[in-house]
């Protein structure tokens, strides 16, 4: 049986990789490295340098990643995407060419609002699954701001930007924290008694970052993650949001 280890890096920062995840890194057989496409060749030179920095002498693999099809429902079209993602990396792992623990680097870290776990378990001949975690995006983004995530016994709830999109803020919770927004829904709130902590690029050199009332901080945000992305060709930003 083949050993998968899911090794969280973060932000994207090497600084932000830990300790034991250096050291999987260095005792992984091969390494797997996502290609994405045009405009997006840092993601894959961010992860060379990560793997650079640890030291390892693992074979390094790339191969690429699929593309979602925008014609297909969204569940139905995550669910295809997610099999041709278990294909590529079936291929790839192939091609290791030696036997050992195969290494994938994974953003943030492999068990929060990620699905590389139930990707892992479409592969033709479940392998034995180890996850080294990383720093998320949540606690770059608190650390980023020095505040915390909660407010004294505040609860908190952790979702995605569709979800405050199509359902608005969620019943009960004072502090929220969205991840995986690519459309800026914290517009479509009521902004009143509502302060926004939002940040892009976490832990990296083109850090950026935004705080205030959401009422006020809106519009800036929005200019600001436009301009960003289309300078950089990618983003990656989270934010929280709280009601006084």
């Amino acid at each position: 049986m083949q050993d998968l280890w899911l090794i969280g890096i973060g932000t994207g920062s090497p600084v932000h990789v830990t300790g034991e995840g250096m050291q999987a890194l260095r005792d992984a057989a091969t390494i797997l490295v996502p290609q994405k496409g045009a405009g997006k060749d840092d993601l894959a030179e961010l992860r060379r340098r990560i793997i650079a920095a640890s030291g390892t002498t693992a074979r390094i693999v790339p191969f690429d990643y699929p593309v979602r099809d925008p014609g297909l429902p969204y569940l139905e079209r995550v669910d295809a995407w997610h099999d041709q993602i278990a294909e590529r990396w079936h291929a790839a792992m192939g091609k290791g060419g030696s036997a050992g623990p195969v290494a994938l680097l994974v953003w943030g870290d492999p068990s929060l609002y990620d699905s590389t776990l139930r990707i892992a378990a479409r592969l033709p001949v479940p392998p034995r699954i180890r996850v080294v975690p990383g720093i998320t995006a949540i606690q770059a983004l608190t650390a980023a701001h020095a505040i915390p995530l909660n407010t004294v016994n505040g609860p908190v709830q952790i979702t995605t930007g569709r979800r405050l999109r199509d359902h608005g803020w969620p019943m009960g919770a004072e502090t929220v924290a969205v991840m995986l927004d690519g459309e800026c829904s914290f517009r479509r709130l009521d902004p009143a008694g509502v302060t926004i902590w939002w940040g892009a690029f976490l832990g990296m050199p083109q850090q950026v970052l935004y705080d205030g009332p959401l009422a006020d901080a809106a519009q800036p945000i929005e200019a600001i993650r436009t301009a960003a992305r289309a300078r950089h060709g990618w983003i990656m930003d989270t934010y929280l949001l709280r009601k006084a």
